[in-house]
């Protein structure tokens, strides 16, 4: 039965990765040689039903809908029909990350159950009583998109897969993503199961500022003692890890109803874009091109440098009065070519905190404002230990310093 699984599910990669791997070099180091090659845009072919504004300035784009935004910002660089409806396929698995990130702890031990093992389409090969660290789990459920993974997390994580599903809905809503509904955390098939290219960007975004998702879906490879092939080893299937400079994420799809699906990712220049293609006859070329188009026309406009401190806050009851606060993370909004954003920061943090504090706990945060509305926002450090020393720990080194004054 595992066998058949496993057949079916690399014939339904092979079918839908037959389209878009094309001319794309297959060794580590013809990836590494590409790196900051200038990609040529094929023509686009006859692909019935698309229809391409004359003022579309990526005519050769094949995506149904499309989109390119900032993270920090949530600035849209370029869009095509980003809010019509559309199925997911395993790009839904980014927001089962968030809610397993949110709700779980990565060294938590996730025990697979039988409704987990032989879930249908791409597979970890996982069996009932496999023991895996959730953080390892994770990360093959996006390197690999494991549709077992995905089960063995939301029952761990809510107990059951209709809870966790209620979860990952009332997370969408919380993120503005107000035309995404969930029915499974994989992606598989169902009328209900759907997105739009702006609320998928919304996800990614989000996902970005969480800590540890750009470490989980930014991995190539991974070696685990579980995996069941005898390398032990798993490799993501977002070739854009290997194709693009600066490339951290995200996730591919591909279901017959879906189509060619990919959300990518990068990061230059302190910039932090996400780019989202539905239904993409040249998926890869494609993200390319709206990435390149993302960067080409835009500037960065640092906020807050990593490391920097940003602010001081009074310490009560600690052996200093005072502490530093520094940038967790570089804070670095986006500025349209030939535009100026409505950008600025506020820095949030409490009048007074209360000793004792531990180098690097969170004490506040920066938030970026885009036209007066709250983006993305990175976390202020405590810069130093801070030990508990009260009034009357004052009162007693003052009299010991008075007793040996006496002798």
């Amino acid at each position: 039965m595992r066998r058949r699984i496993a057949c079916k599910a690399v014939t339904a990669f092979m079918l839908g990765a037959a389209g878009f791997m094309i001319n794309l070099p297959q060794s580590p180091s013809a990836f590494a040689e590409v790196q900051d090659k200038v990609y040529v845009q094929p023509e686009r072919p006859n692909i019935p039903g698309l229809v391409v504004s004359p003022a579309d300035p990526l005519q050769k784009l094949t995506a149904r809908s499309a989109i390119v935004m900032d993270t920090v910002t949530g600035q849209i660089l370029y869009e095509r029909d980003i809010d019509a409806r559309r199925y997911p396929a395993s790009t839904t698995k980014m927001m089962t990350l968030i809610v397993a990130l949110e709700h779980g702890k990565l060294d938590d031990i996730v025990t697979v159950s039988k409704n987990a093992e032989g879930v249908e389409g791409s597979t970890l090969w996982l069996v009932q009583g496999d023991k895996i660290p959730l953080g390892e789990l994770l990360t093959g459920m996006m390197m690999h998109s494991g549709n077992d993974a995905t089960v063995a997390v939301a029952e761990h994580i809510a107990g059951s897969v209709p809870a966790f599903v209620r979860m990952m809905n009332d997370k969408a809503e919380e993120l503005g993503a107000n035309s995404t509904h969930f029915m499974n955390p994989n992606g598989l098939p169902d009328e209900k199961h759907y997105t739009t290219a702006y609320d998928l960007a919304k996800i990614a975004a989000y996902g970005y500022s969480l800590p540890h998702f750009e470490e989980i879906v930014g991995k190539q490879e991974a070696l685990y003692d579980w995996v069941k092939d005898p390398a032990k080893k798993l490799r993501n299937e977002n070739q854009m890890l290997w194709l693009y400079r600066g490339a951290n994420g995200v996730k591919t799809g591909y279901t017959d109803a879906a189509g060619r699906c990919l959300v990518s990712a990068a990061r230059r220049d302190g910039m932090q874009l996400v780019a989202v293609v539905l239904d993409s006859y040249y998926m890869w070329n494609d993200s390319i091109a709206l990435l390149d188009y993302g960067f080409q026309n835009a500037h960065p406009k640092t906020l807050v440098k990593k490391g920097e401190v940003v602010a001081k806050v009074d310490v009560a009851d600690g052996r200093h009065d005072e502490l530093e606060l520094v940038a967790a993370e570089s804070l670095v909004a986006v500025e349209k070519t030939g535009e100026t954003a409505k950008v600025e920061r506020k820095v949030e943090v409490p009048r007074e905190v209360a000793a004792p504090i531990k180098k690097g706990d969170v004490i506040g945060k920066v938030i970026c404002y885009y036209d007066g509305k709250a983006q993305g926002s990175i976390y202020l450090l405590a810069a130093q230990d801070v030990e508990y020393y009260s009034f009357w720990d004052n009162l007693l080194k003052t009299l010991r310093d008075f007793w040996k004054g006496l002798f």
